[in-house]
């Protein structure tokens, strides 16, 4: 089997922790190694030499100081950003270029795991799965530890096989009160976003979906210069979008997991994933708390940051920026960098 990591994005929901010239797979927001390492690193067991990495060409550098073992030929560039639907599509395409046949494990770059070695077993599995029947894909489905109304759920149906069940349907970041019920039920479970699937079944999927993107990115893997010109002008979709929410719930499997998955996709997101319970605050650096909870403290600069009667706020202070900010408005930060950008300060994105 082979593995695809997409390494590409910006990570602008965790600034001022991450920029745009170092996104967050490339940071170190946990031990000493950053998210890219450690997801290369949890599939070492399968092989390097079937590991293959797609990121922006800005990040050439990053990737190959980080992973200086992946073989040649295994980073895969995007000339420019686009959604994930004309990402992945590239990125198969190059691999189909490359003789790769059959499963290919689709992973992500930017998570936190706890269990890797159940992800391997998940992985293998999965991979027993599509060689009996190539023409669907397996999901990995993550046992959720609490109710996460920034996650997408997946509502399972019964077991067919030990550990395999099927597919019924998808919600992504439900409202509150749903998603209490959803996780009282028992019948959803976590979407990582991990896919398994065989490389010449999505390729078809993507000419019958997607016929004018699946045409052009035909046609730009050949011509490397009309590559660069033309692959901004793509259609921006999501892969869901794009291909997954195409297919029949009869065309995938899910695998339960428990993997001690996390996304820190947020500066939130990133302190739940750190620390045990919720109440508990995340600290770094020299910081004081008092009479503080439910807070992510990091401070990157000599002076001390020190806290009073906080509860679910966020303070993030580094060379050039200082974040101050309530947990709900985590979102809005998006938002925020456009509006840094629109008032001439790029220098701090």
């Amino acid at each position: 089997m082979n593995i695809l990591i997409f390494a590409g994005g910006s990570g602008t929901r965790l600034w001022p922790l991450s920029r745009k010239k170092s996104p967050k797979q490339f940071e170190l927001l946990q031990g000493d190694q950053s998210t890219l390492q450690m997801a290369v690193e949890r599939i070492r067991p399968l092989g390097l030499e079937h590991a293959f990495i797609a990121t922006n060409e800005a990040y050439k550098d990053l990737v190959e100081s980080q992973i200086p073992d992946l073989p040649e030929g295994h980073i895969l560039f995007e000339p420019a950003k686009r959604d994930l639907a004309a990402a992945v599509g590239l990125a198969l395409m190059r691999l189909k270029q490359q003789g790769v046949k059959g499963p290919i494990a689709m992973l992500w770059a930017d998570h936190f795991m706890k269990r890797p070695d159940n992800f391997v077993k998940a992985l293998q599995h999965a991979e027993t799965i599509i060689e009996k029947n190539p023409n669907q894909f397996v999901f990995l489905a993550e046992q959720p530890r609490f109710t996460n109304q920034n996650l997408g759920w997946i509502h399972v149906g019964d077991e067919t096989f030990p550990g395999e069940h099927k597919f019924l349907g998808w919600h992504y970041r439900p409202e509150k009160k749903r998603c209490d019920e959803i996780f009282a039920s028992g019948e959803w479970l976590w979407n990582p976003g991990y896919f398994v699937f065989d490389i010449d079944f999505v390729l078809e999927l993507y000419r019958t979906y997607q016929p004018q993107m699946s045409t052009a990115l035909a046609e730009m893997v050949l011509d490397e210069e009309k590559l660069k010109e033309q692959y901004h002008e793509l259609d921006a979709l999501s892969f869901d979008e794009a291909i997954i929410e195409k297919i029949e719930p009869s065309q995938a499997t899910v695998l339960k997991v428990d993997l001690g998955w996390s996304d820190p996709g947020t500066l939130y997101a990133l302190k739940e994933a750190l620390v045990e319970k919720q109440e508990y605050n995340y600290i770094k650096g020299k910081v004081v708390v008092e009479h503080t909870t439910d807070s992510f403290v990091h401070n990157e600069e000599d002076k001390l940051v020190a806290t009073v009667g906080l509860d679910g706020i966020v303070v993030v202070n580094t060379k050039d920026a200082l974040l101050v900010c309530h947990k709900d408005s985590v979102p809005d930060i998006k938002s925020l960098l456009k509006t840094l950008e629109d008032n001439g300060l790029e220098d701090h994105l």
